[in-house]
Order: structure tokens, then sequence, then C-alpha cells
């Protein structure tokens, strides 16, 4: 029975550095919205790699006394690690290096030229080797630096071969103007527009052996190698058979989204694209550029010195946290300023004294008071209108708010939702006292219902916390009775369905009155323990 698909990418990342709070934020993101998909019932992939050719990283591995090959070698162990680390699922890894990739692409550039959308001529003009691109007189200004980073650029006298891009502008703009949710958010959308408005000039798209020899060999001129971006933005087919298995390549493509950084958009949006209608390809269904995290206001970078490491976030504060954190305090498209001292706030108010306490403080009470078994589902309230028609309709109508949510991958106002329904049974279980229900036997059955319910509610809610934070979600799951593996449950519901058909998985899974009864409650260890401001591991 065939399932439906959903492709989520990240860009790959530069191999002249370990992964950073950036690339770990775009992958997050990735990998949070994959989750999600695969709880719903998709069949997801989730691709993420590394960009291994190009000038960059030639000189970078020279100045380590490597060739290029085995300088990648050593730091791409560094991105597995990185995101095992930080819990990433990417069903792959992709490496420009890899044989799939050089061969898919060598595929893709012919056939780009056998339809006349590639010519050789000469070129002249400025070239940042940190960004690998080409810039115009007016772009690099009196100073001769480039517009992007700030470095000093070169000029480059070669015979190139030109990718024809100023034949695809209009086509770009009535793309956009028929597809208005391919460039997301709108102030990217609109900066997309503005650039193609303004005119697109051919594009070179090779470097003569002369000049640069790591790199992959146009298939129909060997003493050339491709651009690294055309080289780079390829990736994202030939990991799914482009060119080899083409029953997998329809199976996945086009992609659902594209996560960029708001600095590669024009290559993402204008490039991309471009090549893809050059080639026949179907174009992406949606490219979704994020900003930039700041600190103290300011993009950070190793020469301002205010770069954070995600490790030592995870050493201090754990994977889920880190996750949490990143995902619900910077709206997902925005810049967003980030500190140590907000992290240590939104760890203590949303996970330890919120959801954290309320696991805890619940599954104590089943030990207490009911021998730690779950009762029988109660009935559903005669009048909607009390603490328990409030917690169950709030319920109910997590699925769909949150949901709504992530169509446009609104991860903070997603778990703004998750966590409305936290507190409100916080202050169902506060309001209900079950511990003086407890007092009186006249009132156990009252506490048996208040009990069911709010443990209802908290799983539920555990559903949605999940893909956000996947090893805290499984410790409340099991700590709750719950033997099933939270990543097993679209198989378990009957989530396999056709194609014409929307997956069931996590909207039945969410529906109330699921919580099974005779299931064994324990208490375990705190989700989180609180963090105190003079903890040293803070410091």
């Amino acid at each position: 029975m065939t399932r439906l698909t959903f492709y989520v990418t990240t860009p790959i990342y530069y191999v002249n550095a370990a992964p950073h709070l950036g690339t770990a934020y775009t992958t997050v993101a990735a990998d949070v919205i994959a989750r999600y998909k695969r709880l719903c019932g998709f069949d997801v992939h989730f691709l993420t790699g590394t960009d291994e050719h190009g000038q960059k990283v030639a000189k970078s591995a020279e100045e380590a006394g490597l060739d290029p090959k085995s300088w990648a070698d050593t730091v791409v162990p560094q991105f597995h690690e990185a995101w095992k680390l930080l819990e990433v699922s990417n069903d792959d890894f992709i490496r420009t290096t890899d044989e799939r990739h050089e061969k898919g692409a060598a595929a893709f550039m012919q056939r780009v030229y056998d339809s006349g959308h590639i010519r050789k001529d000469h070129y002249e003009g400025w070239y940042c080797i940190h960004d690998e691109t080409f810039f115009t007189e007016e772009q690099v200004g009196p100073d001769r630096v480039c517009p992007d980073c700030s470095r000093p650029v070169q000029l480059l006298k070669e015979e190139n071969y030109f990718f024809k891009l100023s034949a695809f502008a209009e086509p770009l703009l009535e793309h956009i103007r028929t597809h208005p949710a391919f460039v997301q958010p709108e102030i990217r959308k609109n900066e997309v527009v503005s650039f193609i408005e303004m005119g697109l000039k051919d594009l070179s798209i090779s470097r003569p052996m002369t000049s640069l020899t790591w790199g992959i060999p146009l298939p129909f001129d060997p003493d050339h190698v491709m651009y690294v971006w055309f080289d780079a933005l390829l990736n994202y087919i030939t990991a799914i058979g482009y060119g080899e298995d083409e029953r997998r390549f329809d199976q996945y493509w086009p992609v659902d989204w594209h996560l960029v950084g708001k600095d590669i958009i024009r290559f993402h949006c204008v490039i991309w694209p471009a090549m893809l209608m050059a080639a026949g390809v179907a174009l992406p269904k949606h490219v979704f550029a994020h900003g930039f995290l700041l600190a103290k206001g300011e993009k950070m970078s190793k020469s301002k010195g205010n770069v954070l490491a995600p490790a030592d976030l995870v050493a201090r504060f754990g994977a889920d946290a880190y996750r949490y954190y990143f995902m619900r305090e910077v709206p997902f498209g925005g810049d967003g300023s980030i500190s140590i001292e907000t992290m240590v706030l939104r760890y203590n108010a949303d996970l330890a004294n919120d959801y954290g306490n309320l696991v805890s403080r619940l599954t104590n009470m089943f030990e207490k008071y009911l021998g730690g078994v779950i009762p029988a589902n109660p009935k559903m309230p005669g009048d909607w209108n009390t603490l328990d028609g409030e917690l169950i309709k709030g319920c109910e109508s997590l699925y769909a708010d949150v949901d709504s949510a992530l169509e446009t991958l609104q991860f903070s106002d997603a778990l703004k939702e998750v966590w409305e329904r936290v507190r409100l049974t916080n202050r169902y279980v506060e309001d209900s006292a079950p511990w003086n229900l407890a007092k009186d036997p006249a009132t156990h059955g009252r506490l048996k219902e208040v009990l069911w319910r709010a443990a209802e509610a908290v799983r539920i809610i555990t559903l949605f916390v999940w893909p956000v934070m996947p090893a805290a979600a499984e410790r409340a799951w099991d700590q709750l009775g719950l033997t099933e593996s939270l990543g097993t449950i679209p198989q378990a519901t009957g989530a396999c369905m056709d194609v014409d058909e929307v997956p069931d998985g996590l909207r039945s899974c969410a529906l109330w009155g699921k919580l099974p009864e005779g299931a064994k409650v324990h208490k375990g260890e705190a989700l989180f323990p609180r963090i105190y401001e003079d903890d040293s591991s803070i410091s």
C-alpha cells in the first residue's frame, strides 16, 4: 500500500568549519517537521549533508596540509556527531563527493547543456572565495569587497561556461505569481521578486582546470569543473535518485520544504528553480528562509567572539531543552536574539515548572492514591461548561491548532498552543484538588475521574511534545505506563493509507478517550530538574 510522502531538506553545509548554532538551528527545525509528519503517518525523507567542492574547501585543505577529500573526511564526522547529539533523525546524509551525487550532477548538467541553456564565453569579473560567488563592478564598489561578507574579492579573467539565467526572469516571476506560497515568509518573497525585477544576468557555472581542479568535471567538457553552487544545489535531487533511480526520484520529488538561511535565498529561489526549469524538472513546493540568530542584537561570528557551540549548550541544558528553546524562543522566519539568561528562564518556567512538574505531580498522585493503576475511562461530563469540559475541549482542539501552525512552519506558535494545554491541565489539577478528594471515601469516584482526565490530557500533550523533545516525551510516555514507542504510533493506528487519503496517525491518536485502563503509572526521575542561577554549570 502506497503512503503519502513528505520530503524536507536543509542546505548542505561547508566542510571548512564545524557545525555551529546557525546550522543546528536549520537542522533541528527540519527534524521537528520531519518527526511531526512521521507521527502523522507520512513516508518521510529528511535530507542533510555536506558541500565539499570549490575553492574555499581546497584552500582550507591546503592550509591543513591535506588533499581536499582527506580534509573533508576529517570534518564530516563532526556533523554526524553533532546531529546525533541533538537527536536529529535525518534519513539520509549526502556528500557532494559521493559517487551518486557526482553521477547525478553530471547527468543534470548534460541535460541542461543539450537543452541549449549553456553557452561558452570569456568571463571577467569579481569573485569572493569565501562565499564562492561572482559579483559585478557595482556590487563590490570602490573598495573591492564582497557585499555579503565584506572580504576582499579577486578579479578573474578566464574562459567559462555560462548558464542563460537571464532567459528565466519572466518564467520565475510567473511561477511566484501563480504559486504565492513558493517563497516564504512574505518578506523574503518580496526580496526575491525585487531581485529578479532588477534584471538577471547569465551566470558563470564553471572554472577551468587551470584555475581549479577540486570539483566535478563537466560531462561535455572535462577541462572545466562545475561551479560549486550548481554542484551543491543538485544534492536535493541526486540524493533521491535523479539520473539513476527514477522510481525513487518520482516518489519524493518535488520536495515539500527546502529550509535555508536568508543569506542564501537567491541561490534557492532564483538560480535553483531556473536550473530546474532548464532541465524540465518540477520546482520545489516551498522554500522557507529563516532569519539569523543574534547575540545581544548582533549576528554571531568568530571575529566578534559571540559564537556559542551547540555541544556546550547541550552539556548545560540537555538536547531536549536545547531543541525546545530554539524552536520556542525565535519565531521561524525572522531574526531572533538568544542568550544563556533567557535559556535558563525558558527552561525553568516552561520545562521544569510547567510540563515537568505536571508529569511529576500527576504520576506521584497516581502512585499515592490509586496504586499507580489507570482507572476506567469516566463518562463524558453532562455539562461542558465545567472544569472537565474545558479540559476536554482544549485537548480535542490541540491537533487542529498545532497542525495549522506547522503547515507554515510556525514552530513557536505550535508550541504556544501545546503549552496553553499544559497550563490548562495544571489549572485543572489545582482547581480539582485531588489531594482533598483523596481524604474522603465518598469522593474517591471523583478522584479517579480527575486523575484519569489529567493523565489523558498529559498523554495528548506528550504526543505533540515528542517532535520537539523526543527523549523527554518518551520518558513521560513511559511514566504514564504507555508501552509502545511514540515513534511507532502511526503504524499502530493504521496510518499507512492510500495516497488519495489523509494519514490518520497523530490525528486519531490525539482524540480524547484513548488512555488505556489498567496501565501501570510510575514516578521516574524529574524530566527537567530546575536550574538555579548560581549553578556553576551555566556560568
